[in-house]
């Protein structure tokens, strides 16, 4: 049994959900978002809650259990709260700057990086280190940072680059004379 599978999702106020054969489409104050499931999983709306069950025995219904659930759980959290990525530029000289809707980044090479946001994230810069990405959608605010940390991945000698807010950086030791 999936203990996660089990758990219904509860909808929060101002979250409606529809549900038509394997779509599930929900609706918040922050935008609508729908989810498709698989054959193996059947979703069911009742008392404000959704609850997914298999349709089987198979090993593949069982997969398919927990992670539906969980999308489903994904959507309602991205329409009434959203979701949001802390990104941290630690070195000297590395900055971040707004330029309309992308973000300007001085990160030590001979030209700025201009990063433009995909559609359905918005990036803001509250200080010129710190950089928020935030949306309805976990893995495109997800690949979004990411995408934004791989210009400078934090370096283990001295902790410079684009890390996670609070992320812990495993420090080397350098040369010994």
């Amino acid at each position: 049994m999936s203990r996660i599978g089990k758990r219904p999702v509860a909808l929060p106020k101002g979250v409606t959900a529809e549900i038509s054969g394997q779509t599930v489409q929900v609706k918040g104050p922050k935008g609508t978002r729908s989810f498709t499931a698989t054959d193996d999983v059947s979703i069911a709306l009742s008392d404000g809650e959704i609850s997914v069950t298999p349709r089987g025995d198979s090993k593949r219904a069982r997969q398919q259990w927990g992670m539906s659930r969980t999308m489903v759980a994904n959507l309602v959290t991205g329409v009434s709260e959203g979701f949001r990525r802390e990104l941290e530029l630690v070195g000297v000289g590395y900055r971040a700057q707004m330029q309309g809707k992308s973000v300007q980044l001085s990160l030590g090479y001979s030209h700025p990086v201009v990063f433009e946001a995909p559609e359905g994230v918005t990036l803001s810069v509250p200080k010129n280190t710190e950089i928020v990405v935030e949306g309805t959608d976990q893995q495109v605010v997800g690949e979004t940072a990411a995408k934004l940390r791989e210009w400078r991945r934090p370096e283990p000698y001295k902790g410079k680059g684009i890390r996670y807010k609070g992320e812990y950086i495993f420090r080397k030791e350098g040369k010994k004379k």
